[in-house]
């Protein structure tokens, strides 16, 4: 069965305010989360370049967003907010009603 999640299309930010720079982001999807020499977590555009100013948002690629939403739900930091682009709703991430 499909989800809803699965088929919306998605953006993700991270608030480096609350990176614990524990990097399970980072291994779930390295092509859209990064770390800086700051030990902090960014979110990477479809080009793979780091953004760094604060509240920087992405697409999610299709094939990603799972991994995404997974990095997400288990970032000890809860500082990774997941989008549906459509409304602005967070799917996952800590302001995600469960």
């Amino acid at each position: 069965m499909v989800t809803q999640t699965e088929t919306d299309e998605l953006r993700v930010w991270v608030d480096q305010d609350l990176c614990t720079g524990d990097g399970l982001c980072v291994q779930y999807a390295p092509e859209v989360f990064e770390f800086d020499i700051d030990g902090l977590a960014y979110v990477k555009d479809g080009s793979g370049e780091m953004l760094l100013a604060p509240g920087s948002r992405v697409d999610v690629p299709a094939h990603l967003r799972l991994d995404v939403i997974d990095a997400a739900k288990e970032c000890p930091g809860d500082c990774i907010h997941v989008l549906r682009s459509r409304d602005d709703v967070e799917v996952a991430g800590p302001d995600a009603e469960d």
